[in-house]
């Protein structure tokens, strides 16, 4: 007899974006005629760079001709485009790695859900609060609760952020095995220091814990002193997974292509130097059929020198939009994080609101759709997310809206 996985039943309500789209479309139903803003979801609205999509069209051609034709491509990315990803860390970063330490995917997202499944069932986890769903739900349908209480789930360990630490938490006080970190940060767009990241790959190394480094807005960082990459503190390579994506610096929220470094040194409690590694090679050859090979293609052009400048140019306009968004905000006396380095901007919701309070007033008075803090975690609640991603004119009209409504 066939059986359920238990653990779905465990997820707590909806997946917090389609309760957005729900609430949305129930709003518009009751004001026909009436034009929202968006300003929650992160999806990425300005064309693709035209280096980008040339590279893409002459591999769409070649595809074309039985000479030029090619199907399945390595499991693991096309070799120029992870060594070029090799060349880009050295480059930008200063990081040495190995082009066989990447591997190439359809997106960041589904390897923030896939990675857990290195890991025992038996793992303590620990997560930011306020977190990005993925990490958490995807250890929750791993069997690693017992279920939801009290805002939180039993099992996980959460690691608080608020504003009395810059919603950057320390390290946990007692022995987890996985860590999910996240910086840039989504939601808060808070951004760690070489220090304080220090401070949590010292704790893995000493605990022989793997953290798993979420940099996919590591691109909206333009303050020199901050990391790009965990592989910019010494040890990291030991105990940490770097995920990243094309997706919010090429605009390839819908093409989809992304990478994961696992590198050689990388070891866990019972494992030695380049097992995690073996594996995650493992899974992706026996589940993924590799990335699309013409998305490589624009993944390819991203990396180089004309798509770097093309592709910052885009950044440099979401960065424009998010410096609009947090003048206005703050010029209504409402506080801000975020902003800089990074798309969103966490702002705390005024008057005592509760997140969907506040929602529902941006929503209801200001036709402005923000995205509820409390759907990040417990320590979301009294918080909004508001992303940059949107036409300029659009987002001046949002938050011109925001200054008429809330005076």
């Amino acid at each position: 007899m066939a059986r359920i996985n238990d653990n779905y039943t465990k997820l707590a309500s909806g997946y917090l974006f389609p309760e957005i789209a729900r609430r949305t479309k129930v709003w518009s139903a009751n004001h026909p005629g009436v034009q929202l803003m968006r300003l929650g979801i992160g999806n990425t609205t300005e064309a693709l760079p035209m280096v980008l999509v040339d590279a893409m069209k002459a591999k769409l051609d070649k595809l074309s001709s039985r000479d030029t034709y090619t199907g399945y491509g390595d499991e693991q990315g096309d070799t120029p485009l992870r060594e070029a990803l090799k060349d880009f860390y050295k480059k930008h970063y200063g990081v040495e790695l190995l082009a066989d330490e990447f591997f190439v995917s359809d997106g960041a997202k589904s390897d923030a859900a896939n990675i857990q499944n290195l890991f025992s069932e038996d793992c303590i986890v620990a997560v930011q609060d306020p977190a990005y769903p993925v990490y958490v739900d995807s250890n929750v349908v791993g069997g690693r609760s017992t279920g939801f209480q009290d805002g939180q789930y039993k099992g996980l360990v959460y690691l608080e952020g608020n504003s009395e630490n810059g919603f950057i938490p320390l390290p946990p006080k007692q022995k987890v095995d996985i860590i999910y970190l996240c910086f840039p940060n989504n939601p808060t767009g808070a951004v760690a220091t070489k220090e304080q990241l220090k401070a949590f790959v010292d704790y893995a190394r000493e605990n022989k814990a793997v953290i798993i480094f979420d940099a996919a807005y590591s691109s909206y960082i333009e303050d020199e002193e901050l990391p790009r990459s965990i592989y910019e503190i010494e040890g990291a390579k030991e105990c940490a997974i770097e995920i990243n994506s094309f997706s919010k610096n090429a605009g390839f929220t819908g093409v989809r292509l992304g990478w994961t470094v696992v590198p050689h040194a990388l070891v866990c409690e019972n494992s030695e130097p380049d097992v995690l590694r073996g594996m995650w090679n493992r899974r992706q050859c026996t589940f993924f059929n590799g990335a699309s090979n013409i998305a490589q293609a624009g993944g390819l052009a991203a990396l180089s020198d004309e798509g770097y400048k093309a592709c910052q140019g885009l950044v440099d306009y979401y960065k424009g939009n998010a410096r609009i968004i947090k003048e206005g905000l703050e010029s209504l006396g409402i506080e801000c994080i975020g902003g800089k380095n990074s798309p969103y901007i966490w702002a705390k919701c005024p008057n005592g609101m509760s997140s969907w309070e506040f929602f529902d007033f941006l929503l209801d008075k200001c036709h402005v759709v923000v995205t509820p803090g409390a759907g990040f975690g417990a320590a979301g609640e009294g918080y909004v997310r508001v992303s940059s991603y949107g036409h300029r004119e659009n987002v001046e009209m949002a938050i011109a809206s925001i200054k008429e409504n809330m005076r």
